[in-house]
């Protein structure tokens, strides 16, 4: 195992432990992502290494599925999207539906666990918020 796989993996296992101590309940996903809940919104939480000493998590949260596609929705996603200090939403269309997505990338190594504790905590309570409104 490479000593960048190491780090990305001890990244996403600090990462998992901080969101427990939370009270987030967090199980490991295919493909070594590991996958949760939080305020209604399904998450996945990943530890990748980007280059030697840049190593990041990625965070993709599904807000809501399956809505209507229509003028209306875009324009909740963009007032949505301007309210957000960390991430960006965006609009994943299939026919007459849509799903609505946050991500969020960020350095992440280095980090002790309050600091990285708080950084998570401020960018889900951020997915909550943006969630409200976009489902029924």
């Amino acid at each position: 195992m490479s000593n960048d796989l190491t780090v990305a993996r001890e990244l996403q296992a600090q990462a998992a432990a901080c969101l427990r101590r939370c009270d987030v309940t967090v199980r490991e996903e295919e493909g070594d992502a590991l996958g949760f809940e939080y305020e209604g919104a399904l998450c996945s939480l990943r530890g990748v290494t980007l280059a030697p000493g840049l190593d990041v998590l990625t965070l993709t949260c599904v807000l809501a599925w399956d809505r209507p596609l229509k003028p209306q929705l875009h324009k909740r996603v963009a007032d949505r999207n301007n309210a957000l200090q960390f991430g960006s939403l965006t609009i994943i269309a299939h026919e007459k539906l849509a799903d609505v997505l946050l991500r969020y990338t960020f350095p992440a190594a280095g980090l002790d666990d309050d600091a990285l504790a708080t950084m998570l905590l401020l960018v889900l309570s951020g997915a909550g918020r943006a969630r409200q409104g976009l489902v029924p």
